[in-house]
């Protein structure tokens, strides 16, 4: 497989301070990825880094898309390249319709059926008054529009019911993963990984991945016995 991104020992700052600190990771066409850390790890970090935000300074390392080192690009380059995310916490904008904005987004007439969906979902106001789950299908369905060659989910499965958490998943599967389209699914709990299983899950620890995985099994099994705190036992001997 060929490479989309790759990201070689990449130190971040944010207002002054280090959150990532030498982070590697690459990942290939038609892939997807998940990264695990507990809170404050510098996740979403690397996210906002991969996207562009300006707040988010890039003080060493390199970052490729495909050939290309991108570390100064402005995040609307990154966006026309091809890169989403999916925010955590997507604003109320009201006055606007989703239905509006998916087609104002893809130039297309949108169709309810093709996801299954009522049509009173979409042309309701833009997270006004929405669920937990049902924001997270109109962020969502907002980067599918994009068509994207690469999706961040930062905490996708963040507050999700199993009902909204399986309705999630199959939106993921048959918009992105069924299509060829790389992700890279951001994740506390790690949850969503049993409905995805990804090619190689990373950890994330102190700002840097500490450990790739292919069992993603396994490692929410580790996880859920010994906590993270096992992860920073492991990240002590490496060094």
């Amino acid at each position: 497989m060929t490479k989309l991104i790759k990201i070689e020992s990449l130190f971040v700052e944010t207002a002054g301070k280090k959150i990532l600190n030498g982070v590697d990771l690459e990942i290939n066409h038609n892939e997807i990825q998940a990264l695990l850390g507990p809170n404050a790890s510098g996740k979403s970090t690397l996210a906002y880094t991969i996207l562009g935000l300006p707040n988010y300074k890039v003080k060493k390392g390199k970052f490729f898309w495909g050939k290309k080192e991108i570390s100064k690009l402005a995040i609307e380059e990154r966006c026309k390249l091809g890169i989403s995310l999916v925010w955590q916490s997507p604003p109320v904008i009201k006055g606007v319709t989703l239905l509006h904005l998916l087609e104002s987004i893809s130039k297309t007439k949108f169709n309810n059926k093709r996801l299954n969906l009522d049509s009173r979902f979409t042309k309701r106001e833009i997270n006004l008054g929405f669920s937990g789950g049902e924001k997270k299908l109109s962020e969502l369905l907002q980067v599918v529009s994009l068509k994207p060659k690469l999706v961040i989910l930062d905490e996708i499965d963040s507050g999700l019911d199993i009902k909204n958490l399986e309705n999630v998943a199959r939106v993921i599967k048959q918009e992105f993963i069924n299509k060829g389209v790389s992700v890279l699914l951001i994740t506390h709990s790690g949850t969503i990984l049993k409905y995805l299983q990804p090619k190689i899950t990373n950890v994330m620890v102190d700002g840097k991945i500490i450990c790739k995985e292919k069992d993603c099994l396994k490692v929410l099994e580790t996880i859920k016995k010994y906590g993270y705190e096992k992860c920073k036992k492991c990240k002590l001997l490496a060094n």
